[in-house]
């Protein structure tokens, strides 16, 4: 079955950086869109950051110059890089399959950006 395991969350300082993972398994990883969500206490999930099977990346403009994503074929794994972290951008983080209409969705990792 379709598995997605998000590792990389934990607290950080404001202009810190985390390194955020999501392990795949259970389908052709190499054959799917891949997406970053990520839902902020008492807010609604809101799209992050894509790539398409292709390697092409979008991004949310809130995250836009801050945060990278990107993915490894081989280790069927999806990567967010996130510099200059700011308070906002506190939330729990979903790794999801699919782009513009994800069919499955991690369990989600905290990230929370505090002094």
């Amino acid at each position: 079955q379709v598995q997605l395991v998000e590792s990389g969350g934990g607290l950080v300082q404001p202009g810190g950086s985390l390194r955020l993972s999501c392990a795949a398994s259970g389908f052709t990883f190499r054959l799917y869109h891949m997406s970053w969500y990520r839902q902020a206490p008492g807010g609604e999930r809101e799209w992050v950051a894509r790539i398409t099977l292709g390697g092409g990346t979008t991004y949310s403009d809130s995250v836009k110059g801050r945060f990278t994503i990107s993915r490894d074929n081989f280790k069927n794994t999806v990567f967010l890089q996130m510099n200059s972290l700011k308070p906002e951008d506190t939330a729990v983080y979903y790794c999801a399959r699919g782009g513009a209409a994800p069919t499955y969705w991690g369990q989600g990792t905290q990230v929370t950006v505090s002094s």
